[in-house]
């Protein structure tokens, strides 16, 4: 098969960030999800690359949300009848100041640990209109996506005739308010002298990959033109940006990242008590449940109850994590905080 043609110029880009929603428009957002059974606080990236709220919240706590002076919030006991305003309260305080990766940090971050996103192409088949396919990949030390594609693939065929293309990739397919990625790029043939190297990145996210040494399946690598985020779909806060290439291929992926699912997984498993505990102590709020999403250098991310509402929530590492094992050592400080401060 021949090599994939030489790159295209792409059209220009800008950066599409919506206004924040009125409070009205808030209000019908919040509403709708209400009917829809959900409620949650996601704590998501602006174009300003500062940290901002992003809630699912019934209308009523909606309203008590905006009417809310700022006062200095106290911890929340439950069967209070200011309850719903003090668990708003703190969690608006404390999601504020809780340290994060930095955008493109988290984008590059979040692609690295990706296997899985959908491809866009400029078809050839139905001239004009674009065309997706879900596809497998991996990133390579640059950060860059390494397909491994089949001359007998219409999305190969589309490329060959146009090497333009996106690759849209999600944080949580099941969370509409989480991270939602989208690289603009050219499609270019791996050279036989990187095959190796692409071929070994690429096994070491897909082992039963078997098929890549077939004689119809060579190894692509988009090549990126820009990155784009946006998150908190749908919520009363919309965030949204853009990285060049260079600043996209200058980030470093967050090394604990790729620990997340062991360490959530075993937190989850056998000390769901503990890390209720931690997020009691941390944002006051006497949560009755709490499951460990994901996990990076400078905290983890939550998924809390509280009286049948549920949020979502970040809670931050009383310093930067440097490796797996110091984790470990920091959620042990963090329950023993806890527990010392319930003593």
């Amino acid at each position: 098969m021949r090599s994939l043609m030489a790159a295209a110029p792409t059209a220009g880009l800008r950066s599409s960030t919506p206004p924040f929603f009125s409070s009205a428009s808030a209000y019908i957002f919040n509403w709708y999800y209400h009917l829809s059974s959900v409620a949650a606080t996601t704590t998501r990236l602006n174009t300003s690359k500062a940290p901002l709220n992003f809630q699912f919240l019934s209308p009523r706590r909606c309203l008590s949300m905006a009417s809310a002076s700022h006062q200095s919030p106290q911890s929340v006991v439950a069967g209070d009848q200011s309850t719903d305003f003090n668990v708003l309260q703190l969690i608006q305080s404390h999601q504020e100041k809780a340290a994060r990766l930095p955008p493109v940090q988290e984008t590059r971050t979040v692609l690295a640990n990706s296997v899985r996103g959908m491809l866009s192409t400029i078809s050839q088949k139905y001239e004009g209109y674009p065309s997706g396919s879900m596809v497998d990949f991996a990133c390579d030390k640059d950060g860059s996506p390494i397909l491994a594609v089949s001359s007998l693939a219409f999305h190969t065929k589309d490329l060959l005739a146009d090497n333009r293309c996106s690759m849209l990739v999600t944080k949580d397919q099941h969370d509409r308010t989480d991270l939602v990625i989208t690289l603009h790029g050219d499609a270019i043939t791996v050279s036989e002298e990187d095959r190796e190297a692409a071929r070994t990145a690429y096994l070491a996210k897909h082992p039963n990959a078997f098929w890549v040494d077939f004689g119809d399946f060579q190894f692509v690598r988009i090549q990126p033109k820009v990155v784009r985020y946006v998150s908190g779909v749908a919520t009363a806060l919309l965030g949204s940006g853009e990285f060049s290439k260079e600043e996209y291929s200058a980030a470093e992926a967050d090394q604990i990242y790729a620990f997340s699912r062991p360490i959530a997984s075993h937190m989850n498993k056998d000390h769901e008590d503990d890390t209720k505990l931690i997020v009691q102590h941390s944002t006051s709020i006497p949560v009755d449940s709490a499951y460990m999403l994901d996990v990076d250098s400078l905290g983890f991310n939550v998924k809390v109850g509280y009286q049948g509402s549920t949020y979502k929530l970040r809670i931050p590492f009383p310093r930067r994590a440097v490796d797996r094992k110091d984790v470990k050592t920091l959620i042990v400080e963090m329950l023993q905080a806890a527990k010392s401060h319930g003593n």
